[in-house]
C-alpha cells in the first residue's frame, strides 16, 4: 500500500513538472499558492525559471554585435525576499561606445480571491543612472510586491564588446527550480570554456549552419545619358558560416549558502565563463587574445597604459633626489618613497591594472587610480636603485583567477626584492605599511611582472601574525554589576583595520558604536595612542561600567570571567563546507583578565583550565584560570597560524570553535562566606 502511494505522489509530481508553462506571462495559480520552496524551506525567494541566451548577430554598418536575452521568473515567499523584486542591469561603456538595453517588459503577479492579478512595471519604476565612468545602470523596482507574489521580467542587451562575454551564473543565494542557458558563437570567434563551482554542470554542444545576408544598393540614370530618372536597384549576397552552440538545461539547483570567512563566495559559485581565445576572419590573419598566462602577462605589460608608464621618471626625478639624497639604506629608501607617494597622490577609489589619465597627470593633480599610484611607486623605487616590480592582483571582489583570462587580474601593487625577501606595497591605503596590504588585495597569489616581461607567482598573504592583546581589570559587585578598565594593544593588520575604523569615523560615533557592540557598555576616559604613527602599535584604553553581568540567585553568583568579551556563538554553522576558510592573515589574540570579587563572597567552583589544538599546527586555544582569596585570574590565548584553512579540516575547525565558545561561556560560581 505504501509503495502505491509513493508511485502516485511521484506521478503527480511529474505531471506538474511536465505541465509547467515557462512562457512569459504564463504564471500559474500553483506557483502563486506555493508557501515555501520544496527544495529549501528556509529560502525567502526562489527562481522558478531562469533563461539566458547570448549570441552574435551581424548588423550592416556595425559589424558583429553580442546580444543577450534574459527571462527570469522569481517567487517571493516572505518580506525577507522582497529585495529580489529589485533588479540592476549593468551596462558597460568606453567613451562613446556603450551597451544598451531594450525590449524591457516586467510584471508582478498576485493571487487575489482566487484570481491572478497582474501589475505591469511602468516607467516610474525604471531608474537610469551613471554608476561610474565605466558603467551605466538600469534599475528596476517591481510594483505591488506582497508576500507570495511572483515577479517576471525579460529584456535584451546589445553589446559592442563581443570579446567580453558576461559569466553564465547557474547558482545563486536562492534555489533555482529550472534553468536554461545557451551560448552561440560563429566560427570566426573561438572561445575557451572555463567552469567553476562544486556542481557538475556540463553543456550540450552542437553546430549549425548560418548565414549573413548582405544587401547591395546601386543607382542608374540621371547621368547625362538622356534619361532624367534615377533608378535604384537592390541585390543581396550571402556568406555562410558555422555557428557553435553550447546549451544548458538544469533542474533544482541548490542555493549557495554564505558563511563567515569566505574571501569571495563567487569563487565557489557554479558558473561558466567563455573567454575569447582568438578571432579568425576569412582571408585575414589570426588575432590572438588569451591562451596562457604568458600571453596574458605579455598583453598587459606591452599595453601603453602599463609597461610604458613604468619608464617615465622626468616628472618626479628632482623630488626623489631631494627625498633620498642622504639615505643609502634600501629599507630606509623604501619607507621614504612609499610614504611620499601615499601623502602626494590620493586614491580616487577606482581599481584597475591600467592607468587612466597616466602617471604624470596623476602626479600633477595629486589624485589617481590604483594603477597610476602603484606603477608610479614602482617607477620611483626603480629610480632609487631598488629591484622593484609591479604585481598583478585579483581583488577579493573580483575572485580568484583560476584560468588565464584578461579579466583575471583587476589591480596592481608594487614589490621590492631584498636579500631577506620580497616586500609588498600598496600606496592607495594611507594606513598601510610595507607588507601590510589592504584586505581587498589579500586574495591567494599575485603575479610579479619583471622588466624583461617574465612573470612568477607570489603569495599575497602575510606570514607574520597580527596580534591583539587585551588586559582587563574588573570589580564585580554583589548585585551582578561590574566596573573596571581595559587596555588593548593591536599590531599589523589588526592595527590597520582599527585605524581605518577609528580615523575615518566621527569620534563620538565611534565611541557610541563601541558601546553598542558591547550592548550598552558605559565608557569613560577613552584614549587612543599612535593612531597616526603607523610605525607603532595601536594603544586603546578606557574605563567602563556595565550592569547585570552576573546572575545572582540566593546566596550564589554565577558569571563568565570574560563577561561582555566572551564569544556568543560558533561562526561556523554549515553541516558541510566545500570551500576554504579564509581568515585573511595569521593572528594571535591574548586576553588577561583579573576579577576582584565582591566582599563577603568566596569561590565555590571554577571552570577547568584546558587547551585545544588544531591538527598540523593550524591553531591553538588555551584557557588558564586560577583563583585565590578575593581574585580570579584568567589568561586566554587563541591562535590561527595560517591565513587559509582547507575544507578538509572544516569539521575539526567547527568543533574547535564550538569548544572555544563553550569554554568562554562556562560559569564561575561564588557563594557567600
Amino acid at each position: 500500500m505504501k509503495s502505491i502511494i509513493v508511485i502516485i505522489v511521484l506521478l503527480f509530481t511529474c505531471q506538474i513538472v511536465l505541465s509547467q508553462d515557462y512562457g512569459f506571462g504564463k504564471v500559474s495559480k500553483e506557483e502563486l499558492e506555493e508557501k515555501f520552496n520544496p527544495m529549501d524551506s528556509s529560502a525567502n525567494a526562489a527562481y522558478l525559471y531562469k533563461e539566458r541566451k547570448t549570441y552574435f548577430q551581424y548588423l550592416e554598418g556595425e559589424g558583429f554585435m553580442l546580444f543577450t536575452d534574459i527571462h527570469e521568473r522569481i517567487k517571493i515567499y516572505n518580506q525577507e525576499g522582497f529585495h529580489y523584486a529589485t533588479k540592476s542591469i549593468n551596462l558597460y561603456k568606453s567613451n562613446s561606445t556603450l551597451e544598451t538595453v531594450s525590449n524591457l517588459k516586467a510584471y508582478t503577479y498576485n493571487l487575489i480571491d482566487g484570481k491572478i492579478e497582474e501589475t505591469k512595471l511602468k516607467k516610474d519604476g525604471i531608474f537610469k543612472t551613471e554608476k561610474n565612468k565605466f558603467i551605466n545602470e538600469t534599475k528596476l523596482t517591481m510594483p505591488n510586491i506582497k508576500e507570495g507574489c511572483v515577479v517576471e521580467l525579460r529584456y535584451k542587451v546589445k553589446s559592442p564588446f563581443y570579446q567580453n562575454v558576461d559569466e553564465f551564473i547557474f547558482q545563486h543565494e536562492i534555489p533555482v527550480k529550472k534553468l536554461k542557458a545557451r551560448f552561440e558563437a560563429p566560427e570566426y570567434f573561438v572561445f575557451k570554456l572555463n567552469v567553476k563551482g562544486f556542481l557538475s554542470i556540463a553543456p550540450k554542444k552542437e553546430s549549425k549552419n548560418d548565414k549573413i545576408v548582405f544587401t547591395h544598393k546601386s543607382r542608374r540614370g540621371g547621368d547625362g545619358s538622356g534619361s532624367a530618372t534615377t533608378k535604384t536597384t537592390y541585390s543581396s549576397s550571402n556568406l555562410t558560416f558555422v555557428k557553435y552552440i553550447s546549451s544548458y538545461n538544469v533542474d533544482n539547483i541548490p542555493a549557495l549558502k554564505e558563511e563567515p570567512y569566505v574571501n569571495n563566495i563567487n569563487n565557489y559559485r557554479a558558473s561558466a565563463k567563455y573567454e575569447l581565445s582568438y578571432v579568425k576572419y576569412p582571408q585575414e590573419p589570426i588575432k590572438y587574445y588569451t591562451t596562457t598566462w604568458e600571453d596574458v602577462v605579455k598583453t598587459i605589460y606591452e599595453d601603453s597604459r602599463f609597461g610604458a608608464e613604468l619608464n617615465k621618471s622626468g616628472y618626479y626625478g628632482k623630488d626623489i633626489d631631494a627625498l633620498i639624497g642622504t639615505i643609502s639604506d634600501p629599507v630606509g629608501r623604501i619607507g621614504l618613497i612609499y610614504d611620499f607617494v601615499k601623502s602626494k597622490v590620493k586614491w580616487n577609489s577606482y581599481t584597475g591594472k591600467y592607468t587612466d589619465g597616466g602617471v604624470r597627470k596623476a602626479y600633477k593633480e595629486q589624485v589617481g587610480n590604483v594603477a597610476e599610484i602603484n606603477l608610479m611607486l614602482t617607477s620611483m623605487l626603480r629610480y632609487a636603485g631598488l629591484d622593484a616590480n609591479p604585481v598583478l592582483v585579483s581583488t577579493r571582489r573580483n575572485g580568484i583567477p583560476l584560468f588565464p583570462t584578461r579579466e583575471g587580474y583587476n589591480y596592481v601593487i608594487s614589490s621590492v626584492q631584498l636579500p631577506q625577501g620580497v616586500i609588498l606595497l600598496d600606496a592607495t591605503n594611507k594606513y598601510g605599511a610595507p607588507n601590510i596590504l589592504p584586505s581587498r588585495t589579500l586574495n591567494w597569489e599575485g603575479r610579479i611582472i619583471r622588466k624583461d616581461g617574465s612573470s612568477s607567482l607570489i603569495n599575497l598573504y602575510p606570514k607574520k601574525k597580527s596580534t591583539s592583546s587585551v588586559s582587563v581589570m574588573v570589580s564585580l559587585n554583589e548585585n551582578g554589576d561590574i566596573e573596571g578598565g581595559i587596555r588593548t594593544v593591536k599590531t599589523d593588520h589588526k592595527a590597520m583595520q582599527y585605524r581605518v575604523s577609528y580615523l575615518e569615523t566621527n569620534k563620538d560615533q565611534f565611541l557610541e558604536d563601541l558601546e553598542n557592540d558591547y550592548e550598552g557598555l558605559e565608557i569613560s576616559e577613552f584614549n587612543v595612542k599612535n593612531a597616526e604613527d603607523l610605525s607603532k602599535p595601536i594603544l586603546e584604553s578606557y574605563k567602563f561600567v556595565k550592569e547585570s553581568q552576573a546572575d545572582v540567585i540566593g546566596d550564589k553568583i554565577y558569571f563568565s570571567p570574560l563577561f561582555f568579551l566572551r564569544s556568543k556563538e560558533n561562526p561556523f554553522k554549515l553541516e558541510k563546507r566545500e570551500f576554504p576558510v579564509d581568515f585573511g592573515y595569521p593572528s594571535k589574540s591574548t586576553s588577561r583578565i583579573v576579577v576582584n570579587l565582591p566582599e563577603g563572597f568566596k569561590i565555590e567552583s571554577l571552570p577547568e583550565s584546558s587547551a585545544v589544538a588544531l591538527p598540523d599546527n593550524l591553531g591553538v586555544f588555551k584557557f588558564n584560570i586560577s583563583g585565590s582569596g578575593s581574585k580570579i585570574q584568567l589568561i586566554l590565548d587563541a591562535e590561527i597560524n595560517v591565513p587559509i584553512v582547507s575544507p578538509v579540516y572544516y569539521d575539526t575547525l567547527k568543533e574547535f570553535f564550538k569548544q572555544m565558545v563553550a569554554k568562554e561561556n562556562e560559569q564561575i560560581v561564588l557563594t557567600k562566606v
